[in-house]
């Protein structure tokens, strides 16, 4: 064995390792469960364990010793956040109005996971049906911070930021409708990837199915590409998903940001409340891209006015969910959902369509920032061909060029929802509100979001979350020293 704890290892080097026959699925999984048994009871990341997780992880160990892994992930843990159907467990989504009984079925993402061989570990807590920001429900109570116990790990992918932060596995399947994949994943630490509307399928449907998304949250960059590799895959079961595509998402991961065109968004359609943390979040953001070699100016995507619309779409789904249920069980929701479903749950038939309409709009204006941006690069590319082809070939070796890919930055979470469009998250904030690996306290620092276009946001996440690499590596490890 070697002498290091094989928990903190990132998937990719665990597959480096189970490939070189020097750990083996059942060495790792015996090394996250420990650390789960000694740091889960203060931090409470878990809804249920697999018990069947050390059976699936001697499966994978025989096809590794037989030279034959199953995918990409074969004998990697992974856990499943509690808005997911797993297979034989029963989905609580964080409420005690829920049912016991086992589903029979694993959800697209799942199966997807399955396939490429992941191991799953077990389902993580989750704000009650994932409505909130901060990491508690009524079924399983509150998930603590692993940097520091005394905060939230932020909402409403809870236990999977909290799994993540403390070492129980690399990958983490997260759900975002309004931040809960980002939110965690800046307050813990992590990198999180809330997708394109569809690109990862999505069944049985969540309470906030018309913006919802699933997505990976994991310690790396890398890893994020990785897993989300082996979600998003094209399923029946989901009307809306789109057609598998069929790059690897790791491929160029690691061919920088030069050439890419990255507009800074400022004005996320209403008066988004930024603290000065988050604001010098963008801007060093920004100034790291533009040192990588990306062109990086302001944009304006003439956004409508969007701060009633979320709120809208929220108090909708939430007033659905409430009439929906048998009125003896209403009593044991979260007394937020009631307040909610009651404030923002009675407009009419035209307010939510004109909410709707808005929504739509705003993803509109979202996509021709895309689209004019990458106009005028096919444009000036077209110019500087006709130039390049009188010049001598010799002369061409290493001009720079502007690629088509397309980057924003803006300090908002809901328009990500509301526009259905691609946003990920690094940590952004103060070290010193929890003297740990950029996260930042609840209710704090606001955080940079970072709005992809989908052929660009690996190379960019990894020009900005590689800066400060070995340092993070560093803290982390120190960190759990003594854990």
């Amino acid at each position: 064995m070697p002498d290091f704890d094989p928990a903190l290892l990132s998937a990719e080097d665990m597959l480096g390792y189970f490939a070189r026959r020097q750990l083996t699925p059942v060495d790792v999984l015996q090394a996250i469960t420990e650390r789960v048994a000694r740091l889960n009871p203060g931090l409470n990341a878990f809804a249920v364990m697999n018990p069947g997780a050390l059976q699936a992880a001697g499966d994978s160990t025989a096809r590794w010793r037989t030279g034959r892994p199953l995918g990409m992930l074969d004998g990697v843990p992974c856990t499943v956040k509690d808005l997911v159907d797993l297979a034989g467990f029963p989905t609580r989504r964080g409420s005690r109005t829920t049912s016991t009984d086992p589903v029979a079925d694993d959800a697209p993402l799942v199966a997807g996971l399955k396939a490429a061989g992941a191991v799953i570990v077990g389902k993580t807590t989750t704000t009650e049906f994932g409505w909130k920001s901060p990491g508690d429900c009524p079924l399983h109570g509150i998930t603590r911070n692993p940097w520091n116990p005394d905060y939230t790990t932020g909402g409403s992918s809870s236990g999977a930021g909290a799994a993540g932060a403390a070492g129980f596995g690399p990958l983490h399947v997260g759900t975002d409708a309004g931040g809960s994949v980002r939110i965690p994943a800046a307050w813990c630490g992590l990198v999180g990837l809330k997708p394109t509307y569809g690109r990862i399928p999505q069944w049985p449907a969540s309470a906030f199915a018309s913006v919802s998304c699933a997505g990976p949250m994991t310690r790396t960059v890398r890893d994020a590409a990785l897993m989300f590799s082996a979600m998003a895959r094209w399923d029946l079961r989901d009307p809306f998903c789109l057609p598998d595509d069929p790059r690897d998402w790791c491929d160029g991961i690691e061919d920088g940001v030069s050439g890419l065109s990255v507009g800074i968004l400022r004005n996320p359609g209403f008066n988004a409340p930024v603290d000065a943390d988050g604001a010098a979040a963008v801007e060093r953001a920004a100034q790291i891209l533009t040192d990588a070699g990306a062109f990086v100016e302001e944009a304006d995507a003439g956004l409508p006015e969007t701060s009633s619309v979320f709120g809208r779409v929220w108090g909708a789904a939430l007033a659905r969910l409430v009439a929906g249920m048998p009125a003896q069980l209403v009593g044991l929701l979260d007394p937020g959902i009631r307040e909610v479903a009651q404030t923002l749950g009675g407009m009419t038939a035209i307010d939510f369509m004109d909410a709707e309409a808005t929504r739509a709009a705003a993803g509109h204006a979202m996509a021709s920032v895309f689209h004019d941006t990458l106009q005028a690069d096919v444009e000036q590319a077209q110019r500087v061909s006709k130039t390049l082809k009188q010049l001598p070939r010799e002369l061409l070796a290493g001009l720079p060029y502007r690629s088509v890919n397309v980057l924003s930055i803006q300090p908002s979470q809901s328009l990500d929802a509301l526009a259905q469009t691609h946003a990920s998250e690094l940590p952004a904030g103060a070290r010193r509100a929890l003297g740990g690996l950029g996260a930042i306290r609840g209710g704090g620092a606001a955080l940079a979001s970072y709005l992809l276009f989908e052929p660009g946001f690996v190379q960019v996440l990894m020009a900005l979350g590689a800066q400060d690499a070995d340092a993070r590596k560093g803290e982390l490890m120190a960190f759990f020293a003594d854990a």
